[in-house]
């Protein structure tokens, strides 16, 4: 397992555009609890600071798949390197100007998130260029799952230690100042500054013109409702103990498993095709949810958490594999960003519509929200198996994984790149070079 791992590192490139892309996310990773804190510490209410976070939020939903297609048009250096220069000005105005004035409070945070730029996006837009190799580029996917726990875990730890040493607006500016750095660190490599989207069909949909694309969010989506409404509910719970440190174990538990299952999953190169592996992962994952409807103690709570993350950070990696798969061509970069906006707003959907549950029905039903999501998700994916079909799946494109895994990176014909049918077995994309 940790060879696997450590020949990926070894790749010319891997390490900084993986570090790069991590450090360039923190401001993402942190706005939510760095803009509550900040706006707390203004003297502003928890009211104030919700919506400043949603509008962040829903600023960068918008601004992702945008600035994933103007990548995929004009490349990444010219795109991803302003974008985030935006983002932390736009983040700094906020944390010098405070919220006396609430037109500059909401146009600066509101700049923050539609640049945030869509570095997920092009890292695995990147991966096949440095790797080569397919099972490489699948064991990178499951890298890159697990590094979304650590980034989520690490960030805010982070942000409180500023807080602590200096104040909330130096947190701000330094999460933000590190996220410019990180960025920049990709965009100056020579995968970034050399990569180039395939050619694509102009089409004003753009990747939302895939079927197999729809299905995958329409399925992601319940799985961030299940996230959303797990986080909410893990504070009722802890609530209802007198313990608030009791939520913190039970989303550590439920990182560290996804953290667990994502280093065993990218261990190995799974057979078959992806799409069904897909179902079959997030069957689990909703399964996983379900036992959580039974509220147990703290401890035996925690263990839940911890298995019901356990498919997580698979079901995430698999799910990379697909978008790659279905995506049409010259649309990856935007498909990623696509992928990464509909999980997101899930998960505020799922903060959104477990409160009421929570104060309705109680501690169990909240948690079933999560298990319905999970449940969802399986059911989107089996209603739409038809378009998720390897028939349907884009030509030069991932292709089905073999043992041993060894396959080099395969060029189709040009002639073919926005024919969805005229190949009939996916192969790797001809676009995805240096």
């Amino acid at each position: 397992m940790a060879t696997g791992y450590a020949e990926l590192l070894r790749a010319k490139h891997a390490v900084r555009l993986l570090a790069g892309t991590l450090v360039g996310r923190l401001p993402n990773a942190t706005a939510a609890l760095a803009i509550v804190l900040f706006v707390r510490a203004e003297g502003g209410s928890y009211t104030l600071a919700g919506v400043l976070s949603a509008v962040y939020g829903l600023a960068t939903a918008v601004g992702q798949p945008s600035l994933g297609r103007a990548v995929d048009l004009y490349g990444q250096p010219r795109v991803m390197f302003p974008a985030a220069v935006l983002s932390a000005l736009g983040m700094g105005v906020f944390a010098l100007a405070g919220i006396a004035d609430p037109v500059v409070s909401y146009g600066a945070v509101l700049v923050a998130g539609l640049f945030t730029p869509p570095l997920e996006g092009g890292l695995r837009a990147l991966w096949p260029s440095v790797l080569k190799r397919q099972d490489r580029v699948h064991a990178a996917y499951a890298l890159d799952a697990v590094a979304q726990e650590v980034i989520f875990a690490v960030g805010p730890l982070l942000v409180t230690l500023l807080v602590a040493w200096w104040n909330e607006a130096a947190a701000l500016l330094v999460i933000n100042a590190l996220g410019v750095l990180g960025a920049l660190s990709v965009v100056v490599s020579p995968p970034s500054r050399n990569w180039r989207s395939e050619p694509r069909e102009a089409h004003w949909l753009g990747a939302l013109r895939s079927g197999g694309l729809l299905a995958l969010l329409g399925a992601f989506f319940f799985v961030g409702l299940a996230l959303g409404s797990i986080a909410v509910a893990a504070v009722a719970y802890a609530d209802g103990y007198g313990d608030s440190l009791i939520s913190s174990y039970l989303l550590s538990a439920l990182g560290a498993g996804a953290l667990v299952g994502g280093v065993l999953y990218g261990a190995r190169v799974w057979p078959g095709r992806p799409e069904n592996r897909l179902q079959v992962l997030v069957a689990a994952l909703a399964a996983g949810y379900l036992p959580l409807l039974l509220v147990p103690g703290p401890v035996a709570m925690t263990a839940l958490a911890g298995l019901s993350g356990l498919f997580l950070a698979p079901a995430l990696a698999c799910s990379f594999v697909v978008v790659d798969r279905h995506a049409p061509a010259g649309t990856v970069t935007e498909a990623f960003s696509w992928l990464v906006t509909t999980f997101g707003v899930g998960a505020a959907a799922g903060t959104a519509v477990v409160g009421p549950v929570l104060e309705e029905a109680g501690t169990a039903a909240g948690f079933g929200v999560a298990g319905a999501g999970g449940v969802a998700a399986f059911l989107v994916l089996l209603a739409t198996r038809g378009v998720l079909s390897p028939r349907t799946a884009a030509p030069g494109r991932l292709p089905d994984p073999v043992p041993g895994g060894g396959a080099p990176v395969k060029a189709e014909s040009p002639a073919n790149e926005n024919d969805r049918h005229a190949a009939p077995e996916p192969g790797f994309r001809t676009g995805h070079k240096a």
